[in-house]
């Protein structure tokens, strides 16, 4: 079958007192188009976009032989909160025996006026009580009888909007059509789903909307809006799309709040080709979007990552001439921080106040959280500053960002700051994520003496100390070996009702390598047991040399499975630790290889033509020394066999803001030595070794001629 063909399409309107626009469909890929629109004043050739390469042909084989290698290689996925997978949704279709109307319909029913007449006084009474009986059939139908005659259409329409909650609404519908005195219109059906929409009652909607197909009632806009908005607010974004689709099937145009809705919908479900199939296809209609619609297509992008279609969202909005406010300005900073762009975001950020739109928390919380994310201290701290000069406002959560954004790259001063100005504070004193903070500073400087003062702190004034901040102090006491603190803090916070979760049991699990061989190890190990036991077993298995390799892979296999992701990594560091510090080397470097096996280490060895790298930033001391053992071994054996090297050769171990992340640098550093081997400390790049092919081969090459002499 021959390959799908792929198109790049360029199409350029020029005019010498008006921007250029440049339509480029980017790919097509498996029957989707993906159109953006591109606005520059510049009078240059933009680039051509890089043709996709097509697809190689490849040898047909059984999915079971393919997946025959997978089988002990890979640990199960532990799924956090994951959307709801929906599958791709059919093309629109467009009934082609009817018509299109040029412009969207902006006709919608009108509400019913009402004259004065001596009746609706006593019809408001009426009302009145019908609100006051119970929601039951049994209570509710009897007092219809009392209802003032004659009934008319305006009468039954003040009815219908006038009771609450739901439930009454629907009887008093029901009741009406076993009466046979009006004929049921259509505006009758979609005022009471409007108020089956206000209690999510969306089943009871669609039941409704079926018995107007069946019984002639036609459906007009109001009754798709409001079938399609309540889907969506229920979160059924399949049947909002299915009724959305059957709006079209009918020739009936989408009017301004259904195409608000339905691309908020496929913003959600992330298909972002119908989101810009729809998008085009209303503006030439004639449908002029809000700044609403703006803010979910940026917001969609950003979930993406897709920086062009955040471009996409200015020139639209620039070519309908609509200002953002402050919702959107929002969305879009967000958006800007999701697609890794820290100096686009603060741009829009000063383009916001240059244009006299005042940033709310919200907007102020997502500058503060992409600088943090972007290491940029120095613009966080200013921005700080104006919040203070110009009276921003400040809520819990953009001081804990604040917060946290000091603890990540190590200002213990201005977090000081920043945490007295929250007790002085009469509306954001500090709660349990602000303590949680600053304990996560003090224990990354080691200062066991304030994170103390900090933890009885919270005790005298009933702050609840949460798990995260809990980790954060057992570290600390870990690092500093105080463990009879450890122990205490550990018990009396189990008795205040926190739970351990797997990144406490990680942390315990490093301040056991910490204190093996000393009288405090099996306090550590009991605190332990407590968390997971089946950790401890797994160390006692380790420990015992006659335990097969076969044994290890399984056990380990199933700890690393019970555990979520984010500590698969660091179990396996500690665990080789462990294992170094009790001088079982063999058994370090058979973890390593597990780790490695399930792709614990899927960064740790980089190769090019030119060069090859060592990577250990994200391991342990013990690990970092085991993976470069293991690297010089295989280096070794490959000078051995005369194949081909790069030139260069490099060890990285990075530099940490923090004080203890420091150590891996100083160790790693003084087992180069230990090896002998020729790696010297990089001029060029800081918290990186380098060695030549030549010092590589030679080294290898003087240890063989040293090991023939002494034998």
């Amino acid at each position: 079958m021959a390959a799908p063909l792929s198109t790049v399409v360029d199409v350029y309107f020029t005019d010498t007192k008006r921007t250029r626009l440049s339509i480029t469909n980017h790919y097509r890929q498996k029957g989707i188009r993906k159109c953006f629109i591109h606005c520059s004043t510049s009078n240059s050739t933009p680039e051509a976009p890089p043709t996709p390469a097509s697809d190689s042909k490849k040898k047909s084989t059984s999915l079971s032989d393919q997946l025959a290698p997978l089988a002990n290689k890979t640990l199960s996925t532990v799924a956090g909160d994951q959307s709801y997978a929906f599958s791709k949704g059919k093309s629109t279709w467009v009934n082609p025996t009817k018509a299109k109307r040029t412009v969207l319909s902006s006709e919608r029913q009108k509400r019913a006026t009402y004259s004065y007449s001596p009746q609706l006084k006593d019809l408001k009474r009426f009302v009145h009580k019908l609100n006051e009986c119970g929601s039951s059939e049994d209570e509710f139908l009897p007092s219809l009888e009392d209802i003032p005659r004659p009934l008319t259409r305006e009468n039954v329409l003040l009815i219908l909007n006038t009771l609450k909650p739901w439930q009454k609404t629907r009887l008093f519908l029901n009741w009406i059509k076993t009466q046979n005195l009006l004929p049921m219109e259509t505006i009758f059906y979609n005022v009471t789903m409007k108020s089956l929409r206000f209690g999510k009652q969306f089943p009871l909607i669609e039941e409704l909307a079926h018995q107007m197909i069946d019984t002639g009632v036609p459906l007009d806009n109001i009754t798709y809006s409001t079938i399609i908005s309540c889907a969506k607010k229920c979160n059924l974004f399949d049947k909002a799309v299915q009724w959305f689709e059957m709006m079209y099937k009918t020739g009936l145009m989408p009017d301004e709040v259904t195409y608000s809705a339905i691309l908020d919908v496929y913003a959600r479900l992330g298909k972002v080709e119908e989101v810009i199939s729809l998008y085009e296809r209303g503006r030439a209609s004639g449908w002029k979007p809000d700044p609403i619609t703006f803010s979910v297509l940026g917001k969609m992008f950003g979930e993406a990552g897709d920086y062009d279609g955040i471009r996409y969202v200015f020139q639209e909005m620039e070519s309908v001439g609509v200002q953002p406010n402050l919702v959107v300005y929002n969305t879009l900073l967000e958006a800007m921080g999701k697609a890794g762009k820290p100096g686009f975001a603060r741009g829009l950020f000063e383009e916001m106040i240059e244009s006299g739109v005042v940033p709310n928390e919200k907007t102020l919380t997502a500058v503060i959280k992409i600088y943090g994310k972007a290491r940029w201290s120095r613009d966080a701290l200013e921005l700080w500053q104006r919040m203070k000069e110009n009276n921003w406002p400040m809520d819990f959560i953009l001081y804990n960002t604040l917060l946290n954004m000091c603890a990540d790259v190590g200002l213990v001063e201005e977090a000081e700051t920043l945490f007295r100005d929250m007790k002085q504070s009469a509306h954001c004193k500090p709660d349990s994520w602000s303590y949680t903070a600053m304990l996560n500073i003090y224990g990354s400087q080691g200062d066991v003496d304030k994170a103390m003062k900090l933890f009885e702190e919270m005790c005298k004034s009933g702050v609840e100390l949460n798990v995260m901040g809990f980790t954060c102090l057992i570290q600390c006491l870990g690092r500093a070996m105080e463990f009879d603190d450890l122990v205490r803090v550990f018990y009396s916070s189990v008795e205040r009702g926190i739970k351990p979760d797997d990144r406490l049991c990680g942390c315990l699990l490093s301040v056991v390598s910490l204190s093996q061989g000393s009288k405090d190890e099996e306090k550590v190990l009991a605190c332990l047991q407590q968390a997971n036991p089946k950790l401890v077993a797994f160390i006692q298995l380790i420990e015992d040399e006659k335990t097969s390799f076969e044994t290890i892979k399984e056990e380990f296999k199933g700890i690393m499975n019970s555990a979520v992701v984010e500590v698969r990594r660091p179990f396996c560091n500690c665990l080789i630790d462990i294992c170094r510090n009790k001088d079982l080397l063999e058994r370090a470097h058979e973890l390593l290889y597990l780790g490695t096996l399930y792709g614990l280490y899927p960064s740790l060895h980089h190769k090019t033509d030119e060069e090859w790298c060592l990577d250990v930033r994200s391991l342990s001391v013990g690990a970092a020394l085991t993976a470069l053992e293991e690297w010089m071994w295989t280096l070794t054996k490959i000078v051995k066999r005369e194949e081909t090297l790069p030139e260069l050769f490099f060890a990285q171990t990075g530099t940490g803001a923090h004080k203890f992340a420091q150590g891996l640098h100083i160790s790693f550093s003084s087992h180069l030595r230990k090896l002998a081997v020729p790696f010297r400390q990089s001029e060029e790049k800081v918290g990186c070794f380098s060695a030549t092919r030549e010092d590589l081969i030679s080294w290898v090459q003087s240890n063989s001629t040293a090991a023939a002499t002494a034998t």
